[in-house]
């Protein structure tokens, strides 16, 4: 079932179960008030009978016109003697129901509600006293027809309005919810032709003028199909970058194969170059390689694993190992002996590995790195005294494949992708990595990552 059909049953069930209850309450409520007002209407004229001096004193009880002024429509008034016996009547022309009910003589006070022929009737019964002695009873009764015929017509214009109400109710909602499912359509035959298209599409908002959650659902939807977008674009351009990146020692590993296949036997300088040429080409290729998958890897939500560590520790055994390697004197200044955080270890090292790296092969000067701990913030800087890098070229440092010369970055073995896996790591621990440079004077990069206890 659709979410408009669900919508507009679920509205007209509440809507007919709420009027249900409101006509009951409605009717009832008339029923009860017109009631007491025709009982108040009774009690007021056998109060205004009981003053007069003819009935209060007993005499005359019989006299024909001694009620004829108190008679009216639909009602009957009628003195009954202890007997049952009836001593005087008026409304002998009235209704055939008040005439059929017979005469029975009570000693008190009495009122209420009887039915008869399906009418319904109030009556009042009241006792006539002569020297302290209840002679008679004066009994006065009232058919409510007329206002059952109001009810009649109530119930009737409760039943009209009702069903214009649910009439109205069942357009309005299916126009409701007709508007209200239009931009879930719209999307739904928007993914429909993006699946048989190929191609992503964002819906236009136009001059809509749908609720906020809705323009804030096809906003959301919008920011998806352009992250989509994006993300599609950076993958067809990383394809085309690797297939770029790859292509290139393929190529000298070909054209060195099949140097050596012509001259190589013959030729020992040929082939020693060739030799070398390949085994420095399969080495790029087996970096880059292994640079791709672990871009890869990275895009991954659950590549890192966390854990508390100390960060002036990792970094003195990786300066050291690097200090040894390289031959490159690394300095490390932390202001606290220990300084920890929650975080990948090993990533951070890699990342810090990148780092170094870079900054090893594009200066000549001492590298120094310094860490400090302020506000539960922990501040890595690693800065060098290198060529440095312009201005324009710090936003697309981390771009995958990027190079701020091509040539000089082959010629160090670079391939592009370290600082896009050094961001990606910095991104995955919410950090923030930032870079100021100068040309000739050297490049600093500084990382901050919230310490989390």
């Amino acid at each position: 079932m659709t979410l408009r059909k669900r919508f507009t049953l679920f509205t007209i069930f509440w809507l007919i179960l709420i009027l249900i209850f409101f006509n009951i309450f409605v009717y009832f409520y008339v029923i009860k008030i017109t009631t007491e007002s025709e009982e108040e209407v009774i009690s007021t004229k056998v109060n205004l009978m009981l003053e007069n001096p003819r009935i209060q004193s007993g005499r005359g009880l019989s006299s024909p016109e001694l009620l004829e002024e108190y008679s009216s429509m639909n009602e009957m008034v009628r003195i009954i003697a202890p007997n049952n016996r009836v001593l005087n009547i008026t409304g002998m022309a009235t209704h055939t129901a008040l005439l059929e009910i017979p005469a029975e003589f009570k000693a008190y006070h009495d009122s209420g509600m009887i039915t008869r022929g399906g009418e319904r009737i109030i009556f009042m019964q009241v006792p006539l006293f002569e020297n302290g002695k209840v002679i008679a009873m004066l009994e006065v009764m009232r058919i409510l027809d007329e206002l059952d015929d109001y009810l009649q017509v109530l119930v009737a214009a409760l039943s009209v309005t009702s069903g214009g109400a649910i009439l109205f109710a069942i357009f309005g909602t299916y126009w409701f919810t007709s508007r209200l499912t239009a931009p879930i359509q719209q999307m739904v035959n928007t993914m429909r032709e993006i699946d048989r298209s190929g191609k992503l599409r964002q819906i236009d908002m136009g001059n809509r003028e749908e609720s906020a959650e809705l323009q804030q659902l096809i906003r959301a939807f919008n920011q998806m199909i352009e992250r989509l977008d994006r993300t599609f674009a950076r993958q067809k351009q990383f394809v085309a970058d690797a297939s770029h990146e790859l292509k290139t020692p393929l190529t000298v590993i070909s054209s060195y194969a099949g140097m050596l296949k012509r001259w190589g036997r013959d030729d020992e300088s040929v082939r020693d170059e060739a030799i070398e040429a390949i085994a420095k080409e399969a080495t790029r290729l087996q970096n880059l390689t292994k640079s791709m998958l672990t871009l890869a890897e990275a895009e991954q939500e659950d590549w890192l694993r966390l854990e508390m560590f100390d960060v002036v520790q990792v970094v003195d055994e990786l300066a050291t190992m690097m200090q040894t390697t390289f031959q490159r004197p690394i300095r490390v200044k932390a202001l606290s002996r220990v300084v920890r955080m929650m975080g990948d270890k090993d990533k951070i090292r890699q990342l810090l590995v990148i780092l170094l790296d870079n900054a090893i092969k594009y200066s000549k000067e001492p590298i120094d790195i310094s860490i400090t701990l302020m506000k539960n913030i922990v501040k890595i800087e690693v800065k060098d005294k290198g060529m440095g890098i312009p201005e324009k070229e710090i936003p697309h440092l981390f771009e995958r494949f990027y190079r701020v010369d091509g040539a000089r970055s082959r010629s160090t073995g670079g391939v592009g992708l370290g600082l896009s896996i050094a961001k990606r790591i910095v991104d995955l621990h919410e950090g923030k990595i930032d870079v100021f440079s100068l040309p000739e004077l050297g490049t600093t990069i500084t990382l901050q990552f919230k310490q989390r206890k």
